[in-house]
């Protein structure tokens, strides 16, 4: 949305609107990381996430100067350093480019002392305040990281849909991208990049079976949730264990 009204309203290209998405996306992050502080943890931190991401959805609907209401916000064509993105093909080598430069920099940061930080509160929070480390502090800024991420993917989806309504947001899309995250597998870069991969592929294959695909998705959480709770990352750590040290944790 950061994205869309920086380009409808103000007139900014779509490259330069890139940047501040994801500072947008920082600070819904910081908010976010309140109830983190707070101490809650693992599935309840998860269903105050979602209600925050509802709380926003609930703001672009009633924000009609700003958001459009219900009917969105229609974004120009797009962009980028001269690019202009008006084909498949266009799109997709420069959101690729963009999303291999940020994957690339989260993988750095996991490998710095920071994010060696946030891992180890991720694994054991007690352990970790006992050696000193301020994890309040990391907390918040693992939330406020995350949601620079998610804001940059924000204003890829604008320039590629072409137009945000409040819709985009709701419920299901939330639960779809913790599925992804969970296909993939938890605690995984490199799994989140598959399940990202796998979960937007899937629906392509049921299309010519409407009503399917739902049951499958269904079905596919509740098989990775009892029988692969580790995800995809984790059966290809198996499979090729060169994995295993660059982009697989075990929990």
């Amino acid at each position: 949305y950061t994205a869309a009204m920086l380009m409808v309203h103000a007139g900014w290209p779509f490259w330069a609107a890139i940047l501040p998405a994801g500072l947008a996306g920082s600070a819904a992050g910081f908010l976010a990381s309140v109830t983190a502080l707070r101490g809650i943890r693992n599935y309840y931190l998860a269903i105050v996430t979602l209600a925050f991401g509802e709380l926003l959805r609930w703001s672009y609907i009633h924000g009609e100067a700003a958001t459009g209401g219900t009917d969105g916000l229609a974004v120009r064509r797009a962009d980028f350093f001269g690019i202009v993105l008006d084909s498949e093909t266009a799109r997709f080598y420069v959101f690729l480019l963009i999303v291999t430069v940020i994957v690339k920099g989260v993988s750095n940061l996991l490998r710095s002392r920071i994010g060696r930080a946030i891992v180890a509160i991720r694994d054991n929070e007690l352990a970790t305040a006992s050696l000193a480390i301020p994890t309040g502090r990391y907390i918040v800024l693992a939330f406020t990281l995350s949601g620079f991420v998610v804001g940059i993917a924000g204003s890829l989806f604008a320039g590629l849909v072409g137009q945000v309504i409040p819709e985009s947001f709701g419920l299901i899309e939330l639960i779809l991208h913790f599925a992804m995250v969970l296909v993939g597998g938890l605690g995984s870069l490199f799994g989140s990049v598959l399940g990202a991969i796998a979960l937007t592929a899937l629906p392509e294959f049921f299309r010519p079976f409407p009503g399917l695909y739902e049951m499958f998705f269904g079905g596919l959480l509740i098989v990775f949730l009892l029988i692969q709770p580790r995800g995809l990352s984790a059966l290809c750590a198996k499979r090729w264990p060169a994995l295993r040290d660059r982009y697989f944790r075990e929990r």
